[in-house]
Order: structure tokens, then C-alpha cells, then sequence
């Protein structure tokens, strides 16, 4: 837990990505009309969830109007709204809503991160900000000693994901697991990888992900767990 605490400090300290840096702190002094008056956290976001997790749940990055203005991935925004919701009704969360840091929220044996820490410029990392960031999440795969299932938000967090398992001295498959909506990956030491569509608007509003769909996942998930 200490080692966690201790990454999480140097997380929300970096500056290692110039154009990263900009972008979040910009964001944060001109906001949206609904957003003016408050006072964005405008940093990197740490992983946020329990030491001892089992399911690990992998993003992108931080929305630069709702993570990096509340200051905890997937809170404050659309993509939040479906995914603590899934959360809460597999058990993996203490309620179905995450407004801000301070609104009561509570994982449940699970934690969750992204590939990249900071919001980036149409959501869109360039490579160079991937590979300064991915020691983060190296560090994470290797200090969640517990972990059995990690659900990866989409084909970025996934390939993401598989690289900085690699890093931590994981074994991937070969050939190597190619992203599909609903795959089930099984890894070395009892972890399996399961793949979801990231629950943007872009997938949510134009049904490519519908809430049956997202919900199998997390059913997956914890399906798996009960098995170990």
C-alpha cells in the first residue's frame, strides 16, 4: 500500500510531457461555461482503488473536462456515468455515480488506471507521451500482487496494457492477442485480459457499445474471480 501511495506522489508530480503539461493546465484556466468557477485539478491523475484489487480496469487518459477537472479517472463525465454504474452493479464499487473526488466513492476490490496520465489534445497521446508514461503503469502491474482480471478500455489501453505487462515481466501469447469487443485473453499465473469498447460517446450514442454489451464484461470479470 505504502509503495502505491509513494508512485501515486511521483505520478501527480510529472511533467515529463511538454505539450501534455500545456494542454491540462490550459484546460483548466479556460473552461466550458458550465464548468467556470471551479477550480481544476489540472495534473496527472494516480491510479485510484484498493491495494489488494483483483480487477484492474485500464483507460486511455483523462478527459480534459472530467478527470482533469475532478481529479479521478472516469469521474465527472459520460464515459464515468457507465462505468461506475457497471461497477456498482457487479460489486466492484460502493455506489453507481462518481461526481468528484470528495462524493463518498469506494472501490471494491478493484483499482483502476490508464495508459496515459494527463488529458491530451483531442484525446489523442502522441507515441513518445505512451512511452514516457508506461512506467507508471509497469509499476502498477508489478505492486498489484493480487491481480487476476484486468478489463482494458478500449484497443489502445489494451495493446497498452500488454506492453507494460510485457515490461513487468509477464509473458504475452504469441501470436500476439489481437482487440475485440468481449475477448477473453488468458495470461500466465492465473490473470486473464478482457477486452471492452472504451465507453465514449462516440461508442455509446451510436450503439457500437450498448449497456448489454458492457455489462457482459464486467459479468466476465466477475465470473473469473469467483473461479479463482
Amino acid at each position: 500500500m505504502e509503495d502505491l501511495k509513494r508512485l501515486n506522489q511521483i505520478i501527480v508530480a510529472c511533467r515529463k510531457c511538454p505539450r501534455l503539461v500545456r494542454w491540462r493546465e490550459q484546460a483548466g484556466k479556460t473552461p466550458p461555461p458550465r464548468y467556470r468557477g471551479e477550480r481544476y485539478w489540472a495534473r496527472p491523475l494516480p491510479g485510484f482503488g484498493s491495494p489488494e484489487a483483483r480487477l484492474l480496469v485500464v483507460g486511455l487518459a483523462p478527459a480534459a473536462h472530467g478527470g482533469n477537472r475532478t481529479g479521478r479517472f472516469f469521474t465527472g463525465d459520460r464515459s464515468g456515468d457507465w462505468l461506475y454504474e457497471a461497477l456498482y452493479r457487479f460489486g466492484f464499487s460502493n455506489q453507481p455515480t462518481s461526481t468528484h473526488r470528495d462524493d463518498g466513492l469506494g472501490l471494491q476490490d478493484c483499482y483502476i488506471t490508464a495508459a496515459v496520465r494527463c488529458a491530451p489534445p483531442a484525446n489523442k497521446p502522441a507515441r513518445v507521451e505512451f512511452d514516457r508514461c508506461r512506467p507508471y503503469l509497469v509499476q502498477e502491474i508489478r505492486l498489484l500482487g493480487r491481480m487476476r482480471v484486468v478489463v482494458a478500455l478500449g484497443k489502445i489501453a489494451f495493446d497498452s496494457f500488454l506492453k507494460a505487462y510485457q515490461e513487468a515481466g509477464g509473458a504475452v501469447p504469441k501470436p500476439r492477442p489481437q482487440f475485440r469487443h468481449g475477448g477473453s485473453i488468458p495470461l500466465e499465473k492465473d490473470l486473464s485480459l478482457l477486452a471492452s469498447y472504451h465507453p465514449s460517446q462516440q461508442n455509446t450514442f451510436t450503439g457500437k457499445l450498448t449497456k448489454k454489451m458492457f455489462h457482459g464484461v464486467f459479468k466476465s470479470a466477475r465470473d473469473l474471480l469467483e473461479r479463482v
